[in-house]
Formats: structure tokens, C-alpha cells, sequence
């Protein structure tokens, strides 16, 4: 038995270490993590949508980073790596009969390389393109509901990202927040079903 219909997960946090290659090409973590605190904070103020590539170029140059890296870390996209546990926990709900989707912030250029390079299956990818609004306006995970065909109640949403959790709540989504990194709430008053630090305590849910 099932409790849902489908499972819905952020891409670049929630199944992808984006960290790790982020760290790397802005060559340290302290960068890395500048850096991509103003590509969140670009991207969250943007709302509508605005080409990807340049909000990870803007937020170089307002993080003081070389702006080739931002060019290096397109390049590089094929090297993201998933969680190690990620492949088989999406496997596995998949062979319990649950559509699986993807809801991202990436372009439509880059989502099919991050998708390939999850390791399993993918039934629904939704881009922020696609939706020509940013996560976590509604518009995305409304896209992404639409295309599984399912009702927000029926589609468990995987958080990476903090602010996912209060996003997917507010259209109805109940929410997993896999929280590898310990990030801090976006809003306090809004809780997820539940935080882990991997992806197994998922399938105790699905």
C-alpha cells in the first residue's frame, strides 16, 4: 500500500549534490557557498522567469567570483552527482507503482543533463522555464501537478532547498524536506512531514 499517487522532488538539492561541483569550480567551499547564497537570493527575488545562465552569471559577479566561472560551471553540469542513496530510493518508489517528477529552477537546456545524471527513471521534469515563473511561486509545482495528473493531496514534494518547504505547502503539497546540509528554515511557521539528512526515511512515507 501506497499513501500517494506520485513523488515530487527538487532537483538540484533534494536528489543532485549541486554543492559539491559549485565548491569546486568557485574553488573553495567558502565561495561556493557565497556564491550560491546570491544565486538563491536572485533567483527567489526574480519570480517571473529570466534566463537561468544569467542569474548564475550575475550572482558571480556580485559574490566577487571570476564571471568565467560561471562559464566553467555550465560546462560542467554533467559532473553533478546524485546523493549516493538517491538512484535507489527513486527506483524503489517507482516499483511500488509511484509516478515520479522533477520540479527544477534550472533552464530547459540544463534540466535533461541534471536529469541524466540522477541514475533512475524520471517520469515529469518541470522547469522554472517551463512554468516562466521561479520556485517557490506557485506556478512550477502547479505545472508539475498538472503533468502527473494528480491532485497536490495524492504527490509527496521533496524538499532540498528551505524555501521548497514553504512553497510546495502552499499549494497543498505535504512535504518531505531532505535537509543534507542543515540549512535553516525558511519559515518556522511552516513544517514538513518531516527533515532527514538522506533520502531513505522517504520511503517510510511514500
Amino acid at each position: 500500500m501506497t499513501r500517494y499517487r506520485a513523488v515530487l522532488f527538487d532537483l538540484l538539492t533534494a536528489l543532485l549534490d549541486s554543492w559539491t561541483l559549485w565548491n569546486r569550480v568557485a574553488g573553495s567551499d567558502d565561495t561556493g557557498l557565497a556564491w550560491r547564497r546570491v544565486y538563491l537570493k536572485l533567483t527567489y527575488e526574480s519570480g517571473a522567469y529570466v534566463p537561468y545562465e544569467n542569474l548564475v552569471r550575475d550572482a558571480a559577479v556580485q559574490a566577487g567570483v571570476d564571471v568565467k566561472r560561471a562559464a566553467e560551471l555550465i560546462a560542467r553540469w554533467s559532473e553533478l552527482a546524485p546523493w549516493p542513496e538517491a538512484p535507489g530510493v527513486v527506483r524503489e518508489l517507482r516499483e511500488r507503482g509511484l509516478r515520479i517528477g522533477v520540479a527544477t529552477n534550472c533552464s530547459n537546456a540544463l534540466a535533461p543533463i541534471a536529469v541524466g545524471c540522477v541514475g533512475a527513471p524520471i517520469d515529469v521534469v518541470v522547469t522554472a522555464e517551463d512554468a516562466a515563473y521561479y520556485k517557490p511561486r506557485p506556478e512550477p509545482y502547479r505545472l508539475a501537478l498538472q503533468r502527473l495528473g494528480e491532485d497536490a493531496r495524492d504527490v509527496l514534494f521533496v524538499a532540498g532547498s528551505a524555501a521548497d518547504v514553504p512553497g510546495a505547502t502552499a499549494v497543498g503539497m505535504p512535504v518531505f524536506w531532505h535537509n543534507r546540509i542543515g540549512l535553516p528554515a525558511a519559515d518556522p511557521r511552516v513544517r514538513p512531514l518531516r527533515v532527514a539528512d538522506s533520502l531513505t526515511p522517504l520511503l517510510e512515507l511514500a
